[in-house]
């Protein structure tokens, strides 16, 4: 029996980043996050603990690089917190501090499950 896909939780701007990408990033992110719906892992991953336990970054390799950080499985729900290009070999601290503060705000009471 199929497992029903998990929800996509949109935090802050990040749809409309990934709407931003060229096409094939944009289609290639689409994929990697219906396989996190459906309990699997993305193709090209690695987790990014510096953000908060659980949160995996998503590499897609287009044009440019482009990466998405979730949250997956709390409560069947799939947190996508950041998605932004990559411009330099390390990720730049603003990112990382979008994301972090945004994982933070699934946490606090009255925050979004």
């Amino acid at each position: 029996m199929d497992r029903p896909l998990s929800t996509i939780r949109w935090h802050g701007d990040t749809l409309e980043q990934i709407r931003g990408f060229p096409d094939s990033a944009r289609q290639d992110v689409g994929y990697q996050l219906e396989r996190v719906q459906q309990g699997l892992e993305p193709r090209d991953w690695k987790p990014m603990s510096v953000v908060g336990p659980g949160v995996v970054e998503i590499r897609v390799h287009a044009q440019n690089e482009y990466r998405v950080l979730y949250l997956a499985r709390r409560n069947d729900v799939v947190h996508v917190l950041h998605a932004f290009v990559k411009k330099t070999r390390q990720t730049r601290k603003a990112d990382i501090e979008m994301a972090r503060k945004r994982f933070r705000e699934l946490s606090q009471p009255g925050g979004v499950k």
